[in-house]
């Protein structure tokens, strides 16, 4: 039977919550007034739908879901009984909810898809149509297993690119803080054994940021830090994440790492829907959801018109010069030999390990370069402060 969440005002005005098990959502409404509960809000979904509505359950726990749902399934276990030993084994309280909402709703004759589709902080959109078409061909078992690979392959291409960024990042903001201390710590110390009349240029230029620093540190840091606000505000907007998405696109270095990645994205969602049985119409309109880039999705939209009036996948993707022409050149191929779906597929797993090169190598020249400008930052404070000790020592000679 399935849960309804619900928020209600008692005859004394207090307000309460809570969730409620009815065939519908009338029926809700009828137990409520029974209990003397004037209902505000009633929506369909348990606590999986309200309180944890927010927290959403991590990629990895969904692919070991999956798999473990795909293997159970072909053991010949039943699907409610399957679910039931999920529920049992999974430590994920957001997912251990889901997974009870979800075997309700398939006792009380609902679709396995349809049960899916009220829980997005679990099961995307791309995942419900999947198990939609899986259950309607009869081939459950091995979406269940495509999706949990797709889901383990994005998951490490993902894991890939922050891992590859993670000692940049901890390297610039061990650098900042060496810089800071040197100039208010160290330098101001140094500062009262020179003489203050013709200190090289050098020095004047380090001391003036170290007296920037220390008059005005706290208005510099909360003045960067409300820029940072501002900044994220804008790019969580939906013109800031367009100026943002095509901004990577076209950054130097590594805008076509950024270029391969969405492609990548574009090319394994929509060879494994059309694997699975998805009709292409709809397996553009969930790529283009689910690209992660808002000019890819742009282009992916371009191409659903194109499609939809007759015309091939690959030229509105050529056109768009945002796809490379030996890639465009595999999908008009695959399009000619009726085999897209397994061209794409063998795109993504090509380029995703071609990807991955790129990203070593960028990281591999990164930390170099950032060590040399570390050095250099800290060679010219060393410099400022060694040539008024060092005409010191030669005047006193």
């Amino acid at each position: 039977m399935p849960s309804f969440s619900y928020v209600a005002r008692t005859i004394q005005g207090q307000t309460v919550s809570g969730v409620i098990a009815a065939d519908s959502q009338q029926q809700a409404l009828r137990s409520l007034d029974e209990q003397a509960l004037f209902p505000v809000e009633v929506r369909e979904g348990g606590k999986a739908g309200t309180g944890d509505r927010r927290k959403k359950v991590s990629s990895t726990s969904i692919a070991v879901f999956y798999s473990q749902f795909a293997d159970l399934l072909r053991a010949g276990v039943p699907a409610l009984r399957s679910l039931d030993v999920l529920y049992k084994q999974t430590h994920n309280v957001v997912l251990k909810e889901v997974l009870k909402e979800v075997r309700e709703d398939i006792a009380s004759g609902q679709t396995l898809a349809d049960a899916m589709d009220k829980h997005h902080n679990a099961f995307s959109a791309l995942h419900v149509s999947m198990v939609r078409a899986g259950e309607k061909g009869g081939f459950l078992e091995e979406v269940l297993s495509r999706i949990a690979i797709f889901t383990e392959r994005q998951n490490e291409l993902r894991n890939k690119v922050l891992g590859s960024m993670l000692y940049p990042a901890v390297l610039m903001m061990v650098g900042g803080g060496v810089l800071v201390f040197l100039l208010m710590v160290v330098v101001p110390q140094v500062r009262g054994f020179l003489q203050t009349d013709k200190l090289p240029g050098i020095t004047i230029f380090v001391f003036s940021v170290c007296d920037l620093l220390n008059a005005y540190g706290y208005w510099i840091l909360g003045g960067i830090l409300m820029l940072g606000a501002l900044i994220t505000g804008f790019f969580r907007s939906e013109t800031g994440r367009f100026y943002m998405d095509r901004m990577q696109l076209k950054a130097p270095l590594v805008g076509s790492i950024f270029v391969l990645v969405a492609i990548c994205r574009f090319c394994r969602i929509l060879g494994t829907l059309l694997k699975n049985g998805v009709p292409i119409l709809q397996s553009l309109k969930i790529s283009q959801d689910s690209a992660g880039n808002m000019v890819l999705a742009d282009v992916i939209e371009d191409a659903t018109e194109s499609v939809r009036k007759g015309a091939t996948l690959s030229k509105p993707l050529g056109n768009s010069k945002l796809f490379p022409l030996d890639i465009v050149d595999m999908i008009a191929i695959g399009e000619e030999s009726n085999n897209l779906e397994n061209v794409l597929v063998t795109i993504a797993d090509s380029y995703e390990a071609r990807t991955g090169r790129k990203i070593d190598l960028a990281v591999r020249m990164l930390e170099p370069l950032l060590l040399v400008m570390m050095a250099g930052v800290v060679a010219v404070i060393a410099i400022a402060l060694l040539l008024p000790i060092l005409t010191m020592s030669a005047g006193g000679i």
